[in-house]
């Protein structure tokens, strides 16, 4: 599994873009199972694990346990292991979360990958058995993430600080949202208190040189009385005709409040924005910049940081 596999930057792969883009790929292959690894790449960490697992592979069939059968469903989405019967996934892994990838030189149905665990960070070492077509589907799962990479730089990746700084600046408009409501609220409450005890303003009487407060007199409507002294005299509008009522276009759902669409790291399109964009962004970012490693060739097109 030492083996250095040669293959250019421009040749050609195995399969068309729209069949990795649009739909996937799939192989039918022997589930040895997984097992934790300590590191992210090398050839020595998948050997020490090939061969644990086929030890403990081989105990089970000792024991007249078959070894599972699986089906793999390759895309730019990831690789997918499904139960070939009931087509439950048993196991969804990104392709910025695989960083190693190999197939064994004496042995040609066996293959295996290192993924990075969403849940537990932990790093997993995946080893299968196919019918002689290890190094096929080690390919495919290259050409798979060398795709993501292109579409991640094409969409997402090259304006990840534009859109970490709009969900930073979404979070302090819902900060600010709220803050104001409360002060409405209190507005109202103290307004309900003056309503409840209300005081009526004071009136300064003369009354044989000296100054009196009286307090001014109201109507059943706790309402001052109408004076003609001071008339309410109706302000005209602009060029003598009222103005036109305000017009309000409804929102457009699709888009946030910048008026971009919503974000997908692939489509920029119809989904929903995450509300952990920035975590989201920055491991898509360390996944695609650490590169997938397929026999020794890094599939990682140019440095991510400077596209961004």
């Amino acid at each position: 599994m030492n083996r250095a596999f040669n293959r250019k930057k421009d040749k050609s792969w195995m399969h068309t873009p729209e069949a990795l883009a649009k739909h996937y790929i799939g192989y039918n292959a022997k589930f040895l199972g997984n097992t934790e690894v300590d590191q992210p790449k090398g050839t020595e960490v998948v050997k020490d694990a090939v061969r644990k697992l086929k030890f403990q592979r081989h105990i089970k069939k000792s024991e007249g346990q078959k070894t599972p059968k699986v089906e793999l469903q390759i895309s730019i989405y990831g690789v997918k292991i499904l139960d070939p019967k009931t087509k439950d996934v048993q196991y969804n892994c990104q392709l910025h979360r695989i960083s190693f990838c190999a197939d064994d030189k004496t042995d040609k149905r066996i293959f295996t990958f290192i993924c990075k665990d969403s849940e537990s960070n932990k790093h997993l070492c995946y080893v299968f058995d196919s019918e002689k077509c290890a190094e096929e589907i080690t390919l495919t799962i290259g050409q798979a993430f060398d795709l993501a990479y292109k579409k991640f730089l094409e969409s997402g990746g090259k304006d990840v600080e534009t859109r970490k700084q709009i969900g930073t600046l979404q979070k302090r408009i819902q900060e600010l949202e709220t803050e104001n409501s409360d002060l409405k609220t209190q507005l109202q409450d103290l307004e309900e208190q003056l309503k409840i005890s209300p005081v009526p303003p004071a009136v300064c009487i003369k009354q044989g040189g000296s100054l009196n407060m009286k307090p001014q007199s109201t109507d059943v409507f706790d309402m001052v009385p109408f004076s003609a002294v001071t008339p309410l005299v109706p302000i005209p509008a602009s060029n003598g005709t009222p103005p036109p009522p305000p017009t309000t276009s409804p929102p457009d759902i699709r888009k946030d409040l910048f008026g971009a669409e919503p974000f997908d790291p692939f489509t920029c399109g119809s989904a929903d924005f995450p509300p952990d964009i920035q975590s989201q962004l920055d491991e898509m970012q360390e996944g695609f910049t650490m590169g997938l490693t397929l026999e020794g060739t890094v599939f990682s097109l140019d440095p991510l940081g400077s596209r961004c």
